[in-house]
């Protein structure tokens, strides 16, 4: 009979004796029966419970009187300052609304510079200071709080001891109630800053830059003949994870504290058969997309597509598209949705971007376009292109706003996990570059060159040759998903973006440098029709200047190969492979003034973001260098010496039992094992120097990132392969790690 033992399986007087891994195996294979919802949608559509949980402006609409409500609605619209006034009436019907779902407490919900959310809960409950008490909610309350700032990153803003700091309403973001077990909490919005007011936070900055392209925009619409009066910037995040059983989970450390499994053999079978992508989804797996469905709906977050994706255990979810501030807001509750979510399901939801090794990692595919008040798509080319001028300065303005800035586009995306996957043969290189497809290649050529367009040699359908299917209509244009930053339809894709960050730093700056490239348009349009009143004729020159100047970052091709590289080095282009060779470019004096001159960031401001993707990254190697260190120390040393031990006990016994019998094969195994396990030991050693040299050496920022980079990383990288080679020769019986076989196809 089976007994549970923590340390190995074998026989213990005459008893098996099963690991905790094996343990954990059985555990996850018990209980992938699905875990059925309360929801019922033959009783309640998706529309009946869309935004249930979003104070949207229907109910404030009929909460509050017709003059507050229309107040509120222009200052939004017109990007106005709110009249205090309105607050108290706003509060006050917020909080009925709160009480009446039943919600006990409210808090200021916030994006730090951590790159999570946080909130501080209060309850609604005051002393009436006769032994009673009073629900409250006042308009003072609901503009601004005052969180304890101390304990945030602030890149050098402010001192440690200097913690005071403010949140403030973001009116542009609806509050919304969320739901836990023995809850609910009103959570509201709001944008981050410390006593001097310097932004603390990934939303003050996103507001800055919509405001700033929408100044640039208008101004540009109105010269091509638009009487748009606003322009937003649209996003539709799509969100890749992995999902692996928490039996499992629970047996890792290193992906406990890290995200990632810093140790593990490349399994016998990875994505090789193409058997998972977009594969008829587990019943487990599909109950667990339909949870988080349900709750996302609730608040608000349009989640349109779920599927399987590359990778085994690797699946994706994306939104209907939303302006950039509502967009950032709904993907980091989607991400706090899906890991609360999953443990409901006795899951594991991880988000970092290489979580296993030897098979693709997650992105976090950054679809951005511009939409104005009229509702026009400002990125649709229509059916022709090469005739609608509001397409053409936009296109032309956003490829010289990627060509010019490329350098800062990628340290947006910069991170110790991102650089695991970039650059790899699942995502897109550190090279920036723009894909524009067949058609509007020829449309930019055609442009350059003065020459009338020639007629696209693409079918308009697609015959399928079998009379009984109808006829396919073809896109202009194919994808192309090797490259960054990629035209798909009416909209460009930025697919370098990492899974686990908030979108919030990458919107702003591409709409902060997209702001100085439409401004530029506009200026150079506005010259040109001062010497010619031909608006065609001033666009069109204009559009052939800058797409001249900047065409180097066109490619079409394969951005995996290695001719690509050897291209765009001629090219000019920057090919920054790493976060420290990245993070410099943020704070360039053409970055600052960049910044400085759209009142997004100031230089303060802008250095100590620097500061802080810094100081994130070296802290995250420290946390996977100690990480790799204890579990090689205290896990796998033992269980390799412990195999060691049996072997050379073996061929003692053999030797002793059988005289004249070769045993060199099963000595070369233990020298293999021996070996190995002396070499690790080694490379450990070296690793625990390392770490206490980085503590004792540079302390500049930059230098500090550098040795992690050069020096920690390959220690770690040297330990993890000896590691992962004695997984290979280890009994079985004895590894305590779950293994990517297991933990990659059981769930």
């Amino acid at each position: 009979m089976a007994k549970t033992h923590t340390k190995h399986r074998g026989t213990l007087n005459g008893e098996v004796v099963v690991n905790s891994r094996q343990t954990a195996t059985q555990k996850a294979a018990a209980q992938r029966e699905p875990v059925r919802s309360t929801f019922d949608f033959t009783s309640s559509s998706i529309s009946e419970i869309f935004n249930s949980n979003v104070f949207t402006r229907q109910v404030m609409r009929a909460a509050v009187p017709k003059t507050v409500y229309e107040a509120f609605i222009k200052a939004i619209d017109d990007s106005t300052a709110l009249d205090p006034t309105l607050a108290d009436v706003i509060a006050n019907a917020m909080k009925d609304w709160a009480l009446a779902r039943g919600a006990t407490h409210y808090t200021h919900w916030f994006q730090p510079m951590t790159g999570f959310t946080a909130e501080k809960h209060d309850s609604f409950l005051n002393s009436t200071g006769d032994d009673g008490g009073i629900l409250e909610f006042s308009g003072k309350v609901l503009m601004q709080g005052e969180p304890d700032a101390s304990s945030f990153p602030s890149g050098g803003i402010r001192s440690t001891f200097e913690a005071r700091g403010y949140t403030g309403w973001d009116p542009t973001s609806p509050a919304f109630i969320m739901e836990s077990t023995n809850g609910k909490t009103l959570c509201i919005p709001t944008v981050f800053c410390s006593f001097s007011g310097h932004a603390l936070d990934k939303k003050t900055p996103l507001l800055r830059s919509i405001e700033a392209i929408n100044k640039q925009a208008v101004r540009l619409l109105k010269l091509v003949g638009s009487e748009a009066k606003r322009v937003t910037t649209t996003v539709g995040p799509e969100q890749e994870y992995f999902l692996i059983d928490e039996s499992y989970y629970l047996q890792r450390p290193d992906i406990i504290n890290s995200g990632r499994a810093l140790f593990g053999a490349k399994p016998p079978k990875g994505q090789e058969m193409e058997d998972h992508y977009w594969g008829s989804i587990k019943e487990r797996v599909l109950s667990f997309m339909m949870d988080t469905e349900q709750e996302l709906y609730k608040l608000g977050v349009p989640v349109k597509t779920r599927h399987n994706e590359v990778a085994p255990a690797q699946f994706e979810v994306a939104p209907i598209f939303e302006n950039s501030n509502l967009a950032t807001d709904h993907n980091m509750l989607l991400m706090e949705v899906f890991k609360k979510t999953a443990q409901r399901h006795g899951l594991r939801c991880l988000f970092h971007e290489k979580p296993f090794s030897g098979v693709n990692g997650s992105g976090k595919h950054n679809n951005w376009s511009l939409a104005d008040s009229n509702g026009n798509n400002l990125l649709d080319p229509g059916k022709t292109p090469h005739e609608n001028l509001v397409f053409l300065v936009f296109l032309s303005a956003s490829i010289r706003a990627v060509n010019k800035f490329g350098g800062l586009l990628r340290a947006t995306i910069a991170s110790a996990g991102n650089d695991h996957r970039l650059g790899a043969n699942e995502a897109p290189p550190a090279i920036m570059s723009v894909y524009l497809g067949d058609r509007l290649t020829q449309v930019v050529e055609s442009i350059i060159s003065g020459k009338p367009l020639e007629k696209s040699g693409l079918a308009q359908t697609i015959q399928l040759g079998v009379s009984a299917f109808p006829e396919l209509p073809r896109d202009d244009s194919d994808r192309n998903r090797t490259s960054p930053f990629a035209f798909t339809g009416n909209k460009f894709e930025f697919r370098a973006v990492g899974s686990s960050q908030s979108i919030g730093w990458p919107n702003t700056v591409l709409n902060t440098m997209a702001a100085d490239s439409i401004e530029y348009m506009a200026d150079r349009i506005e010259a040109a029709l001062k010497k010619d009143k031909d608006l065609n004729a001033a666009v069109q020159t204009v559009c052939k200047e800058v797409l001249t100047e900047n065409r180097r970052i066109l490619f079409n091709g394969d951005n995996y190969s290695s001719d690509w590289h050897v291209e765009a080095e001629k090219r000019g282009l920057p090919n920054l492979r790493n976060t420290i060779d990245a993070l410099p470019e943020l704070v360039t004096p053409e970055i600052k003034a960049l910044f400085n001159k759209y009142s997004v960031l100031t230089e303060e401001e802008l250095v100590s973001r620097y500061n802080v993707q810094l100081e994130a990254y070296c802290k995250t190697v420290n946390i996977e260098a100690l990480l790799t260190a204890s579990i090689a120390t205290t896990m796998i040393l033992p269980a390799a010496m412990q195999y060691q031990s049996r072997i050379a006990s073996t061929i003692i016994q053999t030797k002793e039992a059988v005289s004249g019998l070769d045993l060199t094969p099963q000595e070369n195994l233990l020298r293999d094992v021996a070996e190995r396990v002396s070499k690790l030991r080694t490379n450990v050693e070296r690793l625990d120097a390392l770490s206490h040299e980085v503590d004792e050496g540079e302390t500049d920022g930059l230098s500090h990132a550098k040795f992690y980079q050069q020096k920690v990383i390959p220690a770690m990288t040297a330990v993890r392969t000896v590691a992962d080679e004695l997984e290979t020769l280890v009994d079985d019986s004895l590894w305590p790690l779950p293994k990517f076989r297991e933990m990659l196809y059981i769930y």
